[in-house]
């Protein structure tokens, strides 16, 4: 059964089209015409427009379009979606967001005591994978499957926690703590590991885990969040099987096992542009490197 028999509304977002465009209008003309006003500001780079443009593109491709859609029939879709809005939009935006603007942010008297816990490397990723871990707890997941409320909080929290856990890997913003190439890739491999038990649940499962994906009525209701109730109330629907060929084991451990090699290559590409920019980093200043490494092992050993 197609898809379109949900409607262009639950299938394209049209009020998430207008509060994006209404976002992007708003990032130029506070980086380009009224950049002026800001003290510490720099005039908007070609690569910072283009990293928040496409941020805002895969925002709306991954919570605005048909995949949106797919995300409350298929567990498979579900988990593409929570990837890539969780592990490579935040990327996209912290780039994107000029770091005086960010400056200003991290620096508001509202914000500055949450960015200074919640982005130290430790607590930024125990925070990250407890959210998404006790997320895909079937009793909570089908809870805030259930609740508009809930489901909007929720993910919202998470999207955050997201960003902070990139905040120490990719931020420039000056007074912010900046992290050793190193650490930075014992950090993102540490990630990679943590984040493996929660996918290994849903992987190794034996029976389906979520009533929304299993269970007729649970599943009508959860539709409800993405679909207009009068839509649904015209429609004869017994459940996501009449839009999939694939039973329901296999699409929780296809959506598992596509969340890990999704966040393995992610990972691997950031991975990869650390570990080239130290090894550049090495090329040009090999004296100085040597130096500020004796210093570091002579200030550890000292103290030991």
């Amino acid at each position: 059964m197609p898809i379109s028999i949900f409607g262009f509304q639950a299938l394209w977002s049209p009020y998430l089209i207008i509060g994006l465009l209404v976002i992007t209008i708003f990032y130029f003309l506070l980086t380009v015409k009224w950049q002026s006003k800001f003290k510490e500001s720099e005039p908007l780079k070609k690569n910072e427009a283009i990293y928040f443009v496409l941020g805002i593109i895969s925002f709306y491709i991954i919570k605005g379009s048909p995949i949106d859609l797919l995300g409350h029939i298929m567990f498979t879709m579900h988990m593409v979606q929570m990837a890539f809005l969780l592990l490579l939009v935040p990327i996209l935006f912290i780039k994107g967001i000029p770091w005086w603007v960010w400056k200003v942010v991290v620096e508001a008297p509202v914000f500055r005591s949450i960015f200074r816990i919640f982005t130290k490397p430790l607590v930024s990723i125990v925070v990250f994978i407890g959210l998404f871990s006790v997320y895909h707890l079937p009793s909570v997941f089908d809870t805030i499957k259930l609740n508009e409320f809930y489901h909007l909080a929720y993910t919202s929290i998470l999207f955050i926690s997201a960003i902070f856990m990139y905040w120490p890997l990719l931020n420039n913003v000056e007074g912010q703590h900046e992290m050793k190439n190193m650490n930075k890739l014992a950090y993102i491999a540490s990630n990679a590991v943590l984040i493996t038990p929660a996918c290994a649940l849903i992987i190794f499962a034996t029976s389906p885990m979520y009533g929304t994906y299993s269970d007729s009525d649970m599943w009508l209701k959860a539709m409800e969040l993405c679909v207009p109730s009068t839509t649904l109330s015209g429609l004869t629907l017994s459940g996501p099987e009449l839009f999939s060929n694939m039973d329901l084991i296999s699409d929780q451990q296809v959506g598992g096992v596509l969340m890990k090699i999704i966040q393995e290559i992610i990972f691997g590409v950031i991975l990869f542009k650390i570990f080239r920019r130290w090894w550049n980093t090495e090329r040009k200043n090999p004296e100085e490197i040597t130096e500020n490494a004796l210093k570091e092992f002579q200030n550890r050993t000292r103290y030991q």
